[in-house]
């Protein structure tokens, strides 16, 4: 082998000057076109980022409005029951009979020729079985001749 391994040789003519300079054009295009299409994918993709990064938040944003609107329904239906509750107890309290049956049941309230013996109950019943009557102790009327 030969210690001259460059064995090529550049022809000086107009032609050839010619020719290179428009191949050095045309690879300096080349580099150009991809360097523009590099920056406009690169921009692309910091678009697509951005679009993404605020279509994630609004995601979260919404889910939030979304668990804050069940809570918000459940405590509208809850005050609902409430209202409807306390409207019915009010309906009640208006009825004369209602609220004597009332006063003679829990305050031991009696009529003139009534006496009131009230009964405990059994050792053998549950707590449950007296709160479930809706009162714990129960009285019990009778009329005297």
């Amino acid at each position: 082998m030969s210690k001259d391994k460059n064995k090529i040789e550049l022809l000086q003519t107009d032609y050839a000057k010619e020719k290179f300079a428009q191949f050095e054009k045309e690879r300096r295009q080349v580099i150009f076109r991809r360097r523009r299409l590099a920056v406009f994918f690169i921009a692309a993709l910091v678009l697509f980022a951005i679009a993404g990064i605020q279509l994630f938040n609004d995601q979260l944003r919404l889910q939030k409005l979304n668990e804050y609107k069940a809570e918000t329904v459940a405590k509208q239906e809850a005050a609902e029951k409430e209202t409807a509750a306390l409207a019915r107890d009010v309906a009640l309290l208006k009825d004369d009979e209602y609220v004597a049956k009332l006063a003679r049941s829990r305050l031991f309230y009696s009529k003139d020729d009534e006496k009131i013996y009230p009964v405990l109950p059994d050792s053998n019943e549950t707590e449950t079985t007296a709160d479930s009557t809706g009162d714990s102790t129960e009285s019990t009327t009778a009329s005297q001749d």
